[in-house]
C-alpha cells in the first residue's frame, strides 16, 4: 500500500501561488528525495504535510485513506514527522526531556522522569546511539547528537514517515555516513523517509526515488535516485545542464602587498600558528572537514572571538584582538554560517536589515531618515538582482539565496561603520541551504567584488565550490593549515586525501 499520496495540491498565500498541483507518491520504507531550488515550494509543501498550512485544493491520501491534517499534532498523531534544517530543540532540556517533549509518559497521573528516560534510552539504542546520556543537556551535543535526538522525537511518535529538511548541512563527512546508516535502520523497519538535499552526491547514495519540484509544480516524479544523470536531475531543476558554473577568473594573480596579514594566529583547542595573506582582488578559500577551524579562523579574524596569539593585519595596521568593531572600521564585513540566527532579523524588512552596519549614514539630529534609508537600499539590492525587488517585504519571506544576497548587501550599501568602504568579506559557507541557481548567481557576485579590489576569504564544505571559486586555497585539519596552493593545482580527491587521511596530510605539504 502507498504510504502517502499528495494529488494535485495548491496553496496560495497573498499575490503569491506557491504550490500549483504537486503531485507525490511515497512507499513504507523507501528514501523519497524531494529536490527543486530555494522558492520552488519544498517548504510550504514541508508545511502542508505537517499540518502547518492547510491545502487549498487537492487531496492527501495516508496509508490509503484521504485526510486533512488540521495542525502539527494531527500530523504527528497520525505517524508522519519532520526534523527541520534549524533543529526545533530546546538546549536547557535534558535528551529525554526534548524527545518527549509535549507527550511526557505518565503513572498514576504524573509524568514520570524515570520511563522518560527507559524509553529514551530504548529509542536511542534503536537508532544506534546508545552513548548518548539520556539526562545530558541538549545544548552540551554536537550536531549529529541533536539531530539524532531529533530522530528519537519522531521515533516517539511511532512514526511511519520522517521529513528531513537538509539534514547533512551542519555534518561533517563522517557524521554523514553515520546518518545514511540510521536512515538505512529506518527503511530496513518500514519507516519512509522524505529527503530533502541541495547535495546531489547525497541523493544518489542514500535515495530510492526522486520527485522535484519547479516554480510550485511537480515537473518530474519517479525517477532513479541512483541512475537518473546529474545533469538531468539539474537540467529539470534550473533549465541549465551543470550543477557548478563559476565565473572565470582573472587572468593575472593580484599581486602587491597583502591586504589582510594573518601571522602565527592561535585559539586554544581550536586552531594554532595558523598564517596566510589575502591581497585585493584575490579570493582565498579554506577547505576542510567541519570542526577542523576554518569557521573559528574566519570569526577571530573578524573580531568575534579573541585571538590567544599572533596578529591581524589589514594594509600594515594591527588590529585589535577581539574587536568586530576594529574590525569593521578596516573595511571588514562578515556573511557568517548560520545567516538566520547570526545574521538576520526575519521578521524585519530587507532594508532594515541591509542598512544595520551603517544607519549612520541615514541618521539626522538622531532620528533615522528611512526614505534615504530605502531608497541606498533599493539602489544596491536592484544591483544585486535580490529578489522579490521590494525592499520592504519581509526578511522571512525570501529564499535562502536572497537572503544571502542580503546579508552581502549589508556591507554594500555604507561600507564600515566609520564611513569607509568595503575592503574585505569574510563568507561563511555562503551557499549553504541555497539551490543551485541562486549559487551560481552568488558565484557571480563574489567574482564580481574581486574584480572590484575586494579581497574575498571563503569558507566552505564543498570542496569543488572552494576549488572552481577561489584563486588561491588553504587546506585545513585540525586546527593547522597543511597545504597552500593555487587552486588551478589541486583536485578534489588531493584535498580530500589532506583533510582525511591522517598522516598522509602531514607529509604532504
Amino acid at each position: 500500500m502507498t504510504l502517502l499520496k499528495l494529488t494535485g495540491i495548491v496553496k496560495t498565500f497573498p499575490g503569491v501561488r506557491a504550490l500549483d498541483g504537486v503531485d507525490l507518491e511515497v512507499e513504507p520504507g523507501e528514501v523519497h528525495c524531494l529536490l527543486g531550488q530555494n522558492g520552488a515550494g519544498k517548504s510550504t509543501l514541508i508545511k502542508v504535510l505537517s499540518g502547518a498550512h492547510q491545502p487549498d485544493e487537492g487531496t492527501i491520501e495516508w496509508a490509503g485513506s484521504t485526510v486533512q491534517f488540521s495542525k502539527p499534532t494531527s500530523a504527528l498523531r497520525a505517524g508522519l514527522a519532520t526534523i527541520y534544517q534549524e533543529l526545533d530543540l530546546v538546549d536547557d532540556l535534558t535528551v529525554a526531556e526534548n524527545v518527549f517533549l509535549g507527550h511526557e509518559p505518565r503513572q498514576f497521573g504524573f509524568s514520570s522522569r524515570g520511563i522518560t528516560r527507559r524509553r529514551t534510552r530504548e529509542l536511542l539504542a534503536r537508532l544506534g546511539h546508545a552513548e548518548i546520556p539520556a539526562g545530558r543537556e541538549v545544548g552540551r551535543l554536537p550536531a549529529a547528537g541533536k539531530q539524532i535526538v531529533s530522530m528519537a522525537r519522531a521515533l516517539s511518535h511511532d512514526a511511519r514517515l520522517i521529513i528531513m529538511d537538509e539534514p547533512s548541512a551542519v555534518l561533517a563527512h563522517d557524521e554523514v555516513e553515520n546518518l545514511f546508516r540510521v536512515i538505512r535502520d529506518l527503511t530496513a523497519a518500514g519507516v519512509a523517509v522524505i529527503y530533502i538535499s541541495h547535495r546531489l552526491a547525497e541523493i544518489r547514495e542514500i535515495g530510492d526515488r526522486v520527485t522535484i519540484l519547479k516554480d510550485g509544480r511537480t515537473v518530474a516524479v519517479n525517477l532513479p535516485a541512483r541512475t537518473t544523470p546529474t545533469d538531468e536531475v539539474v537540467r529539470l531543476m534550473t533549465g541549465r545542464s551543470v550543477e557548478y558554473v563559476f565565473p572565470p577568473r582573472s587572468a593575472a594573480a593580484p599581486e602587491g602587498t597583502p591586504l589582510l596579514r594573518v601571522s602565527g594566529l592561535a585559539r586554544a583547542h581550536e586552531f594554532s600558528d595558523v598564517s596566510f595573506d589575502v591581497r585585493a582582488g584575490e579570493i582565498v578559500g579554506l577547505a576542510g572537514l567541519v570542526g577542523a577551524g576554518r569557521s573559528e579562523i574566519l570569526e577571530t579574524v573578524y573580531g568575534a572571538r579573541k585571538a590567544a596569539a599572533g596578529t591581524i593585519e589589514v594594509d600594515g595596521k594591527p588590529l585589535r584582538r577581539g574587536s568586530v568593531k576594529a574590525a569593521v572600521a578596516a573595511g571588514m564585513g562578515l556573511a557568517p554560517e548560520e545567516r538566520k540566527s547570526q545574521a538576520l532579523l526575519l521578521g524585519e524588512p530587507v532594508y532594515r536589515n541591509v542598512s544595520l552596519a551603517s544607519l549612520h549614514r541615514f541618521a539626522r539630529l538622531g532620528f533615522v531618515q528611512r526614505g534615504r534609508e530605502r531608497d541606498a537600499v533599493g539602489a544596491v539590492t536592484r544591483s544585486l538582482d535580490l529578489r522579490p525587488a521590494d525592499p520592504r517585504r519581509t526578511m522571512r519571506t525570501l529564499s535562502g539565496g536572497n537572503q544571502q544576497k542580503a546579508v552581502v548587501a549589508r556591507w554594500l550599501v555604507g561600507g564600515s561603520s566609520e564611513g569607509g568602504s568595503l575592503r574585505l568579506l569574510l563568507l561563511d559557507e555562503p551557499t549553504r541551504g541555497v539551490d543551485i541557481g541562486a549559487r551560481a548567481e552568488l558565484y557571480a557576485l563574489i567574482r564580481s567584488l574581486a574584480d572590484q579590489g575586494v579581497g574575498v576569504l571563503l569558507v566552505s564544505s564543498e570542496v569543488p565550490e572552494v576549488l572552481g571559486l577561489a584563486d588561491r586555497v588553504l587546506v585545513v585539519r585540525e586546527g593547522r593549515i597543511v597545504r597552500e596552493a593555487p587552486a588551478s593545482d589541486l583536485t578534489e580527491a588531493q584535498v580530500l586525501d589532506l583533510v582525511m587521511a591522517g598522516e598522509r596530510a602531514a607529509t604532504a605539504r
